[in-house]
């Protein structure tokens, strides 16, 4: 439907349109032309095929014997949308690295869970309170433990995490809670670099606190120690206490907001701990990283074979065993490298905030998958037998000059700030760039740089070459940039706002590829290709798509301006800007290309016509029903029933991939 939050009639609209259009346009077609009943999520449809183990975003691991047959199932807690829930992965085989069973969803998510294991059973927790039963069904009654506000109290702002646990802290027989608790205060949050990229607000903390039992009677204790001062990680801390070591006390490990875990060792007693100063992780192969970051640890002993474990959550709701050895080395046990759990492939997911592009990437005549996603990777998904509905290949990381392709933001590529360093937010568009007949990738990412990827063939077996600049002949003016960038781009550079699609395309239809994409201050805008010289040259942009009716809009596709003009699809700014992701195509069949972009699902915006060289849009509305996003979806065309009428394929926040076909419901 259109939007008009600002007035009172559609006439008004018009009127306003009409003011700002030189001539009259095509009459709008009804609000619901081309709404659908609902997106279906794309199943592997590959029998016998493995896949990483994974919810949606973000893995809070919960392992235990969740049916009573003697091996360790699993239990996650996934809070995002569309995909949040809590799901069953069943080791079906027994084995203690064990193939496990597609998802079964038991419940609604529970925020901030954690297990605690007492004399060999698991206890699940949330803040403040215990869950009586948890196994077999949906979570029993909770008894309540201890405020919360006794905890939270402390803080300027609400905590992230809030993790609570039990544990017979000093092994007097009874059990005491502790609790993680992250700190964003001095953090702040977004655009606190400075001209040379050094982050000048706060770092995340991460404390741990003990609420002893005395007598059957709770008291906060405040924060613990360690090496003489408080225990302050890197935010988000899950606090693991256990004899890792085999020594006969609680040692601790924690883990943070990034990628790595800290090693707190007990040098005092069982009765009277004490804590030396924490180490990360190592082994042989130097410090312990997890893939990705917002890492959730839980301690257990996996494979029981009387050493402690570790079983971790990653952000693209993954989830990996760190198996203790049972060797200690430099007074710190050595665990294992990560090793990420398998399953029996479902649902179709790259990670987290998945951005997938529909193109024949081996040149066989079907319809693959590139995608990007979170982790700042590029996957080719393979389409294997050009089926309705396909039948897909695991997703394969591409790699460029040799390497696998991962663009991730380090201390300073991300606006809001160095917690985000292992983020790289990926998404693309393939083309020919150069003109050699061979499918290029073009790419952007949460740096804003854009960047292009030269396919060397042959064209059954794309192989890249490392990364080049997509440049622009400015005519010699400053290079643009968004204005809270502290860094200044490189001669010739094409700089986006983060997170946006660069979609190469012939616009002009003119026979070269050109980009359509947002530039440096949000406004979609179209940047043509032309020959100078006998070589291919990219334009500045130009914005010459225009709203009708609401032309301004933020990240999430809420109107912002519901006046006519230039459309910028995202007017806000700093670590709120970018984040669009769009396709083009001639959604409604009328022979006029029209945009569809990301909002609570997807967004359809008509295309009216070209007058005066301007393209003139108005703003449908969503399409389908479910809610897929809690930031951001990202489209692309797809006609799997080669029928010739785009259908639409939308990837999610949760890493899966979400179908329409247009005709379905008519």
């Amino acid at each position: 439907m259109l939007l008009f939050p600002m007035f009172g009639t559609m006439a008004i609209a018009f009127i306003l349109a009409a003011a700002l259009l030189p001539g009259s346009l095509p009459a709008q077609a009804p609000a619901d032309s081309t709404e659908a009943a609902g997106f279906e999520i794309v199943k592997y449809n590959n029998p016998g095929a493995v896949a990483d183990l994974g919810v949606g975003l973000w893995a809070w691991p919960l392992p235990m014997d969740y049916d009573h047959d003697g091996d360790m199932d699993l239990v996650v807690s996934c809070p995002d949308k569309p995909f949040g829930g809590l799901y069953y992965f069943e080791n079906a085989s027994g084995e203690a690295v064990p193939l496990f069973e597609p998802p079964r969803r038991i419940g609604d998510a529970l925020k901030d869970v954690q297990v605690s294991y007492i004399d060999g059973k698991p206890r699940v927790l949330v803040p403040g309170a215990e869950f009586m039963d948890f196994s077999n069904a949906r979570p029993g009654e909770k008894k309540m433990l201890y405020p919360v506000d006794s905890i939270l109290s402390d803080f300027k702002k609400k905590p992230r995490f809030n993790q609570w646990k039990l544990v017979d802290y000093g092994q007097d027989g009874d059990e005491d809670i502790i609790v993680g608790v992250d700190d964003w205060s001095d953090y702040g949050w977004d655009n606190a670099f400075n001209e040379k990229g050094k982050w000048t607000n706060g770092p995340l903390h991460g404390y741990v606190y003990l609420i002893e039992n005395q007598d059957g009677n709770y008291r906060n204790q405040g924060r613990l120690e360690a090496g003489g001062k408080i225990i302050d990680v890197y935010g988000a801390p899950s606090p693991n206490f256990a004899d890792f070591d085999g020594d006969g006390d609680l040692d601790l490990v924690c883990g943070e907001f990034l990628d790595r875990l800290t090693w707190f060792e007990n040098t005092g007693s069982s009765e009277r701990p004490v804590y030396a100063a924490g180490k990360y992780l190592r082994n042989s192969a130097g410090i312990i990283k997890m893939d990705l970051q917002m890492i959730i640890p839980v301690a257990v002993d996996w494979d029981k074979d009387g050493h402690i474990d570790l079983v971790v959550g990653d952000e693209d709701g993954r989830v990996a065993l760190l198996r203790n050895t049972g060797q200690v080395k430099g007074s710190m046990p050595v665990w294992e490298s990560p090793l990420y759990f398998q399953q029996k492939a479902g649902n179709l997911k790259f990670g987290a905030l998945a951005t997938p592009f529909s193109t024949d990437w081996d040149n066989d005549g079907d319809e693959d998958l590139v995608a990007g996603n979170s982790a700042g990777y590029i996957a080719f998904i393979e389409n294997l037998d050009g089926g309705n509905p396909p039948r897909w290949a695991k997703p394969r990381l591409l790699k460029a000059a040799g390497s696998v392709i991962r663009i991730q933001a380090g201390t300073n590529g991300s606006i809001q700030g160095p917690a985000e360093a292992k983020w790289g937010y990926t998404t693309l568009s393939v083309a020919d760039w150069d003109g050699d007949g061979l499918k290029d990738l073009l790419v952007n990412s949460i740096w804003g740089k854009v960047l292009w990827y030269r396919n060397t063939g042959p064209a059954a077996r794309p192989r890249l070459a490392g990364a080049e600049a997509v440049k622009v002949d400015w005519g010699g003016r400053e290079v643009p940039r968004p204005q809270w960038n502290w860094w200044d781009p490189g001669a010739d550079a094409l700089v986006s706002q983060w997170r946006t699609t660069p979609f190469a395309t012939d616009w002009n239809k003119d026979g070269l590829a050109d980009l359509v994409m947002l530039d440096h201050e949000g406004y979609l805008a179209f940047f043509e290709r032309v020959k100078k010289d006998g070589k291919l040259v990219l334009t500045p942009g130009q914005r010459v798509f225009y709203g009708t009716g609401a032309s301004g809009f933020n990240s999430r596709h809420a109107v912002t301006d519901s006046l006519p003009g230039p459309l910028r699809l995202n007017t806000e700014k700093y670590g709120r800007s970018g984040r669009v992701k769009f396709a083009l195509a001639d959604w409604d069949q009328d022979g006029l290309i029209d945009i569809l972009v990301n909002s609570g699902n997807i967004s359809f915006m008509k295309n009216l016509g070209k007058k005066n060289g301007k393209w003139f849009f108005s703003e449908r509305g969503m399409i389908g029903v479910p809610v897929l996003a809690g930031h951001t979806t990202s489209p692309t065309m797809v006609d799997w029933n080669k029928d010739g009428v785009p259908e639409l394929l939308a990837g999610a926040e949760d890493g899966h991939f979400y179908y329409l076909d247009p005709g379905s419901n008519k």
